[in-house]
């Protein structure tokens, strides 16, 4: 890749980062607001500037569709261009961009023919995709776009989906203009690259990340439910609060991870709301959502009984009721083992150092491994920070990134994948992934 194509990658990348920019250098630009839109409209700017089809399905994922091979399905490359609330700049939108410069890359290698004077048409066409609420910040479950495309959520059900003010996700993707109808490209492999995440790349001193496997996860979807009364006429003895219970829950779910080796799992309650959430109220209801994460399922299962039991004695305490729901159960995914030597070959032919790792945090690409031959590579992560406006990397490693996914990309084109298995249990998953999302 000629300097000239770096420099006007990294123009664009930063350039993106002034939708929805925060003071402390992050983004702000959940799935469907006008912040989003601003990212769409570059995204589909970018593609037709170029000449390439711009499609929108009915979920709201975008596709820049490269045509070079007449009937012949597509390699999609990308990533999401939605942020989480005070968000980073890179998550996500890096994956996409890169993936539009790859393709232009690509697309004058194709248009020029190779150097020997001999065709360079590939086997497959190429497309770039940006999929809708891959953060789920707005609209919970997260990963919905490229679940939704896979078949692992309904997407009626998902249009349904409410964020805090009661909007819908159909509502919002109308308000924005991108409630699109158009087919769906029929996907031959699947290529992402991502920030990290994580301060393992960092620490090693190395480039590039070819990930073999994600991690178990699932979601608990618990509400409490107390009594709605007077903070100073009700006297202690009498409240059933559900704020002070929800606390105690919150403490559980933090240290049920103790109860098993370092690290092995992690957990966490990112999301909750309150009701009535008055000054001079004691709670009647609180919602909240606990995550649990670990390379073990049995691990993962053995904490959320551990979890369902001591959340019972907190119910019986109070004398309140605490409703406990499994949501967004995701297995553990193996990635093609033909794809990561494929990353490796790619990383050494550029001199740059590579390792396979796992994901511990849910992508794109979870999803669709699960129908398609699936790559993810990675770059570092400063500090390993992510999922706030601390998040950072280099313009170096995302060059770096961009000319190992361009190198991956042209070989997944040419047909490099093609013969992967693919994962039989598909209609298990889809049932567990469909676990109490309209709840939701």
């Amino acid at each position: 890749m000629s300097p000239a194509h770096a420099q006007l990658f990294l123009e664009n990348f930063h350039h993106v980062a002034t939708f929805g920019a925060t003071d402390a250098n992050g983004v702000d630009r959940q799935a469907a607001t006008p912040e989003d839109k601003l990212s769409r409209d570059w995204f589909a700017h970018f593609a037709r500037a170029r000449g390439w089809e711009v499609r929108v399905d009915g979920i709201g994922n975008m596709f820049a569709l490269l045509n070079w091979t007449p009937g012949a399905p597509y390699v999609v490359i990308g990533s999401h261009l939605d942020s989480q609330p005070l968000g980073g700049r890179f998550d996500g939108a890096y994956g996409v961009i890169a993936g539009l410069h790859a393709a232009a890359e690509l697309d004058e290698r194709v248009k020029s023919g190779s150097d020997d004077g001999s065709s360079a048409v590939p086997q497959f066409n190429l497309a770039v995709v940006n999929w809708f609420n891959e953060e789920g910040g707005r609209f919970a479950p997260s990963i919905m776009g490229s679940s939704v495309f896979a078949g692992l959520m309904d997407e009626e059900g998902m249009l349904c989906v409410k964020d805090l003010a009661g909007v819908t996700v159909r509502e919002a993707l109308e308000s924005i203009g991108y409630l699109g109808t158009d087919e769906r490209p029929e996907v031959a492999g699947y290529a992402e690259i991502h920030i990290e995440q994580g301060r393992i790349l960092e620490r090693e001193n190395l480039t590039i990340g070819a990930v073999d496997y994600s991690w178990y996860t699932q979601k608990l979807d618990i509400e409490v439910l107390g009594e709605q009364s007077h903070t100073g006429a009700t006297a202690m003895a009498d409240r059933h609060d559900a704020l002070v219970a929800a606390s105690k829950l919150v403490l559980l779910v933090h240290d049920v991870t103790q109860k098993f080796d370092e690290e092995a799992i992690v957990s966490s309650v990112g999301h909750m709301t309150l009701e009535p959430n008055s000054p001079i109220v004691v709670a009647r209801r609180v919602h909240l959502v606990a995550d649990l994460r670990s390379a073990s399922p049995e691990i993962v299962k053995e904490a959320r009984a551990s979890l369902i039991e001591d959340i019972a004695k907190i119910a019986r305490e109070h004398d309140i009721r605490i409703n406990v729901n499994d949501f967004d159960i995701r297995d553990i995914q193996y990635y093609p083992e033909n794809g990561l030597e494929l990353i490796e070959k790619a990383a050494v032919n550029l001199g740059l150092g590579v390792r396979r790792m796992r994901t511990m945090a849910g992508h794109d690409s979870v999803a669709m491994n699960r129908i398609v031959p699936t790559v993810m590579l990675f770059i570092p992560s400063v500090d390993g920070v992510s999922h706030c406006e601390r998040e950072f990397t280099t313009d170096a490693d995302m060059v770096s990134g961009l000319v190992t996914l361009t190198a991956v990309a042209w070989e997944m084109v040419n047909g490099a994948l093609e013969d992967e298995p693919k994962d039989p249990d598909l209609d298990d998953v889809q049932d567990q992934l469909s676990q109490d999302v309209s709840a939701r």
